[in-house]
């Protein structure tokens, strides 16, 4: 029996695939679904396999945070909160430091968190419909632990627009970008995928791994630090009045009447 309730894993060729496994959720992010994505990448670096796929069960890769989780934050506590984003920050920093290359197979929408399991990936191969977006201040959030990310592969400029804007962007532009390295017609996504795996599977996996640590080595130090301080913010965030006005406009499909707009100068 599986150990995996919300994911897919299937090894072949030397190739480990991980398919997010919540599709009548649009493979929406929630504790449990984080917990095992850490949990198959610790097992995945220790198995036999060379390279690993991530990808996503239906129409979306990953659509972000799932509604219902977001419905109970409003009453989280502030160590509950800092548990949920220490949760997500060791889930993407296991991925950026997976010593062996990951390929991100995008089969549809990757939103907020979901963007950045889909670009932060060595490879992120794209159906030309798949739409990504750190969306998170529409609903007065910060996309606070993907910017350490973001702003090594885009620069600052370029992450200030992302952010701030909160704008969902087409693979295209994306690839325009830096954050998808091909664009991929759906049918051909899997089979790319596949030979790209084999293609680097032809490599040495020891020295791809040093290129690999060598990397994470030079970003290590100054990613702590500023993990810790996304956390943080993150966590405080949620304490923030705009934020729960957010949830509540978001559930509600209204617009969100900001707190902070009426706030006394």
């Amino acid at each position: 029996m599986s150990r995996f309730n919300q994911l897919l894993i299937r090894s072949e060729n030397g190739v480990q695939t991980i398919t997010l496994n919540r599709p009548e959720k649009r493979n929406a992010l929630n504790p449990a679904l984080i917990e095992e994505l850490t949990m198959a990448l610790y097992d995945a670096e220790s198995c036999d396999c060379g390279v690993v796929i991530l990808t996503g069960a239906g129409s979306a890769f990953c659509a972000g945070l799932d509604l219902e989780h977001l419905q109970t934050l409003e009453a989280h506590t502030y160590e509950e909160n800092r548990r949920d984003s220490e949760n997500m920050a060791r889930a993407l920093r296991t991925l950026y430091d997976f010593p062996k290359p990951v390929i991100a197979a995008v089969n549809g929408p990757a939103i907020a968190g979901g963007m950045g399991l889909a670009t932060i990936p060595d490879f992120t191969l794209a159906v030309p419909e798949a739409k990504f977006g750190y969306t998170e201040v529409k609903i007065g959030f910060i996309p606070a632990i993907v910017a350490s990310f973001l702003l090594r592969q885009v620069g600052e400029k370029r992450t200030r627009e992302l952010l701030l804007t909160g704008k969902l962007i087409k693979a295209q532009e994306a690839y325009a970008l830096g954050l998808v390295t091909q664009v991929v017609a759906a049918e051909d996504l899997m089979q790319t995928a596949q030979a790209l795996a084999q293609c680097l599977l032809q490599n040495s996996p020891q020295a791809m791994t040093a290129v690999k640590r060598l990397l994470a080595k030079h970003a290590r130090h100054r990613l702590d630090d500023e993990i810790e301080e996304a956390i943080m913010a993150n966590s405080m965030q949620r304490s923030t009045e705009d934020f729960k006005e957010g949830v509540r406009a978001f559930l509600e499909r209204r617009k969100a009447d900001w707190p902070s707009q009426h706030a006394k100068v």
